[in-house]
């Protein structure tokens, strides 16, 4: 028996655990965009790009290698010639005139290019540390998009489910009134087949929130089944909306674009500084030893300058400064991009704004009173039943163009905070 009774205790663990595996806590945006963060693929690439930009730093700093010349002339293996003094006649001395010699020699680099080369590499970093939180910038518009999208399908599901409810216990009171005559069988089949209609939303309510987080998982590159996988937030208006002009100067302050393109005008200036450098003469200092009979040992010092009568590197001053040219027209392209999507942005939720507050102030309560008084009309006969079924698809109706309007205005949130570069709604 006692048995019996630890294996009953063991059994009820079990489903306990495994019920609250199963029972995943929602995620709320904060924890979606850290999950994000951490596990984005296309992020993680981009962090690799930063690091391999750093790598070129340390090769852009490096200083020349000198140069190590080592060489032995005048080897005779097959000689004929007596050998010099003192050497046994019989003895085999192939190198008995050779003449060894070894040369050490460095580049020197004139007018800063090393620095000049470092100081390109620096800021080719930094514009890869901007287009990185671009990237991001991108991608958390496709993420909140994404999470708007799940908490707009919970709401459509969820309303679905209610009306489904309430029109069962309206077909409930109807049948009731069949059974006592107070309604005709045609009324009642009718009440029934509308029916499908509310099954059919609800079906297709459930598909759509499994596709809408079907879409954030991938974006956060999670294999968590559909079932155990939920998030919770806000899905309501917020009218607290700063103004167009504060909207403006945060995205000049923030977009990670604008500023690696004013980054990439600052190196495009660096970059013809090291053009002009390279333009100049670099002398190579020598030092060498070597052995010539009668001397025993010498060395020699020498300095090799290039004569850079043709090659000035002219072809490098001119596409640099070019570069610079073409850059600075680029980011007034991207500034002039800024505000273009600042402005469009702004008077889609504006918009929106405007679309949703007749929802939220007199609309839906209108629709619920007037499905509800045509409901009570009809129950004793004052209404018709198309006058019944008109005002319920209506209610219905206004409910779904509510919560589409709702997503609508997260989204177009969700898009000015993209033209901005950073969350003004929240």
């Amino acid at each position: 028996m006692q048995i019996v009774q630890r294996l009953g205790l063991v059994a009820i663990l079990a489903l306990s655990l495994s019920g609250r595996t199963l029972a995943q806590r929602a995620l709320t945006w904060q924890q979606v965009r850290d999950k994000f963060e951490a596990a984005n693929p296309s992020l993680k690439a981009g962090h690799i790009g930063i690091d391999e930009s750093r790598a070129n730093e340390i090769t852009a700093h490096l200083r020349p290698n000198p140069s190590l010349t080592v060489s032995v002339d005048q080897i005779n293996p097959f000689t004929s010639q007596p050998p010099p003094s003192g050497v046994p006649v019989n003895s085999y001395q192939p190198f008995a005139y050779a003449l060894p010699y070894g040369s050490v020699s460095y580049l020197y680099e004139r007018q800063h290019k090393r620095d000049l080369r470092f100081e390109s590499a620096q800021k080719a970093t930094e514009i890869a540390i901007s287009q990185q939180s671009d990237l991001e910038r991108t991608l958390l518009f496709d993420l909140r998009s994404a999470f708007v999208q799940v908490l707009q399908q919970k709401a459509i599901l969820d309303l679905a489910k209610e009306n489904l409810a309430y029109y069962d216990h309206v077909l409930d009171v109807n049948r009731d009134r069949f059974r006592t005559g107070a309604i005709a069988r045609v009324d009642l089949d009718r009440l029934e087949l509308q029916r499908v209609q509310y099954e059919s939303d609800l079906q297709t309510a459930d598909v759509n929130l499994r596709t809408a987080k079907i879409q954030l998982l991938t974006l956060l590159n999670d294999r968590t089944p559909i079932e155990q996988f939920d998030v919770t937030g806000p899905f309501d208006l917020s009218q607290q909306i700063p103004g167009l002009d504060d909207v403006r100067q945060m995205a000049l302050d923030t977009r990670p674009d604008l500023k690696a393109a004013l980054q990439s005008i600052d190196k495009a200036m660096t970059d013809h500084k090291l053009a002009v450098a390279n333009g100049s003469t670099d002398p190579t200092f020598s030092v060498d030893f070597a052995r010539n009979p009668p001397i025993p040992v010498y060395f020699g010092v020498g300095v090799s300058i290039p004569l850079r009568v043709f090659d000035r590197n002219q072809g490098e001053k001119l596409r640099t400064q070019l570069d610079i040219d073409r850059n600075q027209r680029q980011m007034e392209a991207t500034r002039a991009q800024v505000f273009g999507d600042v402005d469009s942005a702004y008077a889609t939720l504006n918009s929106t704004v405007v679309l949703l507050l007749p929802y939220k102030e007199r609309y839906l309560k209108q629709a619920e009173t007037v499905r509800d008084t045509i409901e009570f009309s009809y129950q004793r006969g004052a209404a018709s039943l198309l006058d019944f079924l008109n005002a319920q698809a209506d209610y219905r109706s206004v409910q779904v163009n509510y919560l589409n309007l709702l997503g609508s205005y997260l989204t177009a949130a969700a898009q000015l905070n993209l033209a901005v570069g950073r969350e003004v709604i929240r």
